[in-house]
């Protein structure tokens, strides 16, 4: 009777093993610095190329540096505004930039603190699932800062998959 009753509390367990695996844990994809330095390599060389002298930053789901780079004569400010722009990106899960919500004339909400509304941070995407957010700053315009910064994107993207 002792054995039957250890037989039937082991299915159980098993039993309920099974489910809890079949279910499984959530998964999450993680940005890689190999990933990481791909990218801000190839946005740096994408602005190197059209004459800007600019900082790229990226960062991981947690808003960690994952990869920074910040060419030879690129403003010391670029640092500071490239972390803005990532930390937005993080924020909000969306590009940088001024709210589309705001009526023309008036001006953007407050904003959170070490953030900017300026452009060139993007979302690092796997599917929906932001994974980290790059940015570039230094261009001395918004969409430049952005094109370069796609730049890096594109270069990864068979690898956000």
């Amino acid at each position: 009777m002792r054995h039957s009753h250890f037989s039937v509390l082991a299915l159980a367990i098993a039993t309920l093993a099974t489910g809890v695996s079949a279910q499984g844990l959530p998964t999450q994809k993680v940005l890689t610095i190999d990933v990481a330095q791909a990218m801000a390599q190839e946005a740096m060389l994408q602005c190197r190329a059209n004459g800007y002298k600019v900082t790229v930053t990226v960062v991981d789901s947690g808003n960690l540096l994952k990869a920074l780079l910040r060419d030879d004569g690129a403003g010391m400010a670029s640092l500071e505004i490239g972390q803005q722009k990532t930390n937005s990106v993080m924020h909000w899960g969306k590009p940088s930039g001024p709210p589309p919500f705001s009526p023309a004339g008036t001006p953007p909400p407050a904003l959170l603190p070490n953030s900017t509304y300026a452009k060139g941070g993007l979302p690092i995407k796997v599917g929906d699932q932001v994974i980290g957010a790059i940015s570039v700053s230094g261009a001395h315009d918004g969409e430049k800062d952005a094109a370069c910064a796609q730049a890096g994107l594109n270069k990864v993207a068979d690898k956000l998959k």
